[in-house]
Order: structure tokens, then C-alpha cells, then sequence
């Protein structure tokens, strides 16, 4: 079987992906290691400060593309450590919500303050198009592998 050029592209894109991804984790940790915070960590405070509601364990799973039994962890040694903290939910009786402490949403704001330098510096001399037509190209290709999902 013969791959197409445009398949060809994908792949060599799909695996300089991996090596970015890999090397953005790394960053990330290295970025927030002395907030309590990971990157794993920071996604989950990203989606809980980004709701617009509280949200247990599962929706901030869903959000992140994870399993629950992936994030579930990372949520109970946050709260472990004082970063997050449980509320009942009123539409699920087991499944509570999940809610930033003080210190949780100070971590996270740090982060994000941190972030803002880091991008501008990594993202200086690339212009905002470029960067917007390849975020375009990657979230079209990311409906495409969802759509193919069973």
C-alpha cells in the first residue's frame, strides 16, 4: 500500500506532535514545580477556572479528553495538598464537585502569569497568522480523528 504525500505529511506531523507534546509537558512541569502544580495539574485548575460552573471529576475529564480514572488521582492529591477542594453535588449525590481553594486559584494565577512570558518568548518572530492557521489545521484534524472514533 502506497501512502499519499498529503498522508506522509500527517504522519511526519503526528509524530513532531508527540516530541511537542512531550517537550510542552516537560516545560510545564518544570514551569509550576514549586506551585504544587504540574502539568497535568494546571489543565485541571485551566478547566475548572474556565467552566463557568463547577463540575465534578468526570466533566473536567471529558473536557480534557481523559478518563476519569486518569484524572481522579491528580484531583485527590490536589485537594490532599490544598489546592482543591469537594462540594455535593446537587444533581449527582456521589459524584461531587470539584471547587479551587484560595491557594489553588493563587497557584494557578502564578502559572498563568508565568505562561504569559514563556509564550511570548517561544512564540516571538512566528506570526499570529501562521499560528492561527496551524491551530486551524490541528483542530480540524482533531474533529476528523474524533469523527472516526466508534
Amino acid at each position: 500500500m502506497t501512502r499519499t504525500a498529503a498522508a506522509k505529511a500527517f504522519t511526519d506531523l503526528v509524530l513532531t506532535l508527540f516530541r511537542l507534546n512531550s517537550e510542552i509537558v516537560s516545560t510545564g512541569d518544570r514551569m509550576t514545580k514549586d506551585l504544587q502544580l504540574t502539568s497535568a495539574r494546571w489543565q485541571i485548575c485551566g478547566q475548572i477556572e474556565h467552566a463557568g460552573e463547577s463540575l465534578s471529576v468526570s466533566q473536567i475529564a471529558r473536557k480534557m479528553g481523559l478518563q476519569r480514572q486518569t484524572v481522579q488521582p491528580q484531583v485527590d492529591a490536589m485537594a490532599k495538598d490544598g489546592l482543591l477542594t469537594f462540594a455535593d453535588n446537587p444533581r449527582h449525590q456521589r459524584a461531587k464537585l470539584v471547587l479551587m481553594t484560595t491557594a489553588g486559584r493563587t497557584a494557578y494565577r502564578s502559572a498563568l502569569r508565568r505562561q504569559v512570558v514563556w509564550s511570548n518568548r517561544i512564540s516571538r518572530g512566528i506570526s499570529a497568522k501562521t499560528l492561527a492557521q496551524t491551530n486551524d489545521t490541528m483542530r480540524e484534524l482533531l474533529e476528523r480523528l474524533q469523527a472516526e472514533a466508534p
